[in-house]
């Protein structure tokens, strides 16, 4: 069974520790699998911050874990961001985005510590707008009252810097 330094190992192993980890399997057990010691998972545990279980395959549109793998090794290899997002079928400004946010405090990327960050972010709870805002809750109600469609109140919404705002709430308050 071969042995590697958890600095020397190659991705695909990497990568396996972390699908066997996603699956339930404890680290002790995932680490023997692969063929790492341990320390050498645990370490690449710590570096990755954590690890979630995610419950259904992320959209295309987004960047997959082998994804930023794929960055990570480009990076490694001392690749242009183009290159790399050339390789992967991304723009380079998502990559440069991706690079940007999600590198560890120490500047370093390190793909499963920025792919537990993104996946965090992406879950957190998200209020609806109309939950939040009583004054647009109220506006929306009112128009949908006297029969307007959905379409007129949404321009409520917009920055005042339209004129067709400006014309909007001309109509609709009085001076």
């Amino acid at each position: 069974m071969p042995r590697y330094a958890h600095n020397k190992a190659p991705t695909a192993v990497k990568r396996r520790y972390f699908e066997l980890i996603r699956t339930g399997l404890s680290g002790s057990a995932a680490a023997q699998r692969v063929g790492v010691s341990l320390s050498c998972g645990s370490l690449w545990f710590i570096d990755a911050g954590s690890v979630n279980f995610i419950e259904r395959p992320i959209s295309p549109r987004y960047l997959s874990q082998d994804d930023r793998i794929e960055i990570a090794d480009g990076l490694a290899r001392g690749e242009s961001v183009k290159v790399i997002a050339a390789r992967i079928g991304k723009s380079y400004q998502s990559v440069y985005r991706e690079i940007a946010r999600n590198r560890k405090p120490d500047g370093c990327y390190q793909p499963w510590y920025a792919h537990n960050r993104a996946y965090l972010r992406r879950r957190r709870p998200k209020p609806r707008r109309l939950t939040v805002e009583a004054d647009l809750r109220e506006a929306v109600a009112g128009k949908l009252a006297t029969k307007w469609s959905p379409e007129p109140p949404r321009v409520l919404c917009a920055p005042p810097k339209l004129g067709r705002m400006a014309r909007c709430r001309s109509s609709t308050t009085r001076r």
